[in-house]
């Protein structure tokens, strides 16, 4: 078992709390099989959704069989690790481990973000939902204080745990 992190740096402008929202959300990766090498297309990872393991050992939100050496491989994203990226984490300009999840013979190589993140105005109470980061930018309005808010130069990484 490997656990991972997938770390966030963004510059947030006028907003903080930057999670992904609760429930269904995706987080889509590449995935590559530490058996052989063989590398996914898109698969996504959704903490709402199990699959048993093979011989009853348990479930993973995602359990997947190479195509390459067909060994049966899994993910999980481990409770509680979902964090916030904050205006701090911004102003600091540091990569901020975001969610974590419990590797067993794959470990992610990509992540795209898209739509499903919340986020909050830094300056006013005003909640954005549902943003979508698939550009790598946003940019709204928080019309309580008359000011823009954004999220922009989004990049990411993963580092073992």
């Amino acid at each position: 078992m490997v656990k991972i992190g997938l770390q966030m740096l963004a510059n947030l402008e006028n907003i903080t709390n930057l999670i992904a929202t609760e429930g269904d959300f995706r987080y889509y990766l590449k995935l590559k099989c530490l058996n052989c090498g063989d590398e996914t297309s898109w698969v996504y990872i959704d903490q709402e959704e199990k699959s048993p393991l093979k011989g009853g050992r348990g479930s993973a939100n995602l359990v997947i069989k190479c195509k390459l050496c067909s060994r049966e491989n899994s993910i999980d994203i481990i409770e509680g690790s979902i964090q916030p990226y904050n205006i701090e984490d911004s102003d600091n300009r540091k990569f901020k481990t975001i969610v974590a999840f419990d590797c067993r013979g794959i470990e992610p190589t990509d992540f795209s973000p898209r739509r499903g993140f919340k986020a909050s105005s830094s300056e006013s109470n005003t909640v954005f939902n549902d943003i979508d980061l698939s550009e790598e930018d946003w940019a709204d309005y928080d019309s309580k204080k008359n000011i823009s808010v954004g999220i922009y130069e989004l990049q990411h990484r993963f580092i073992k745990l």
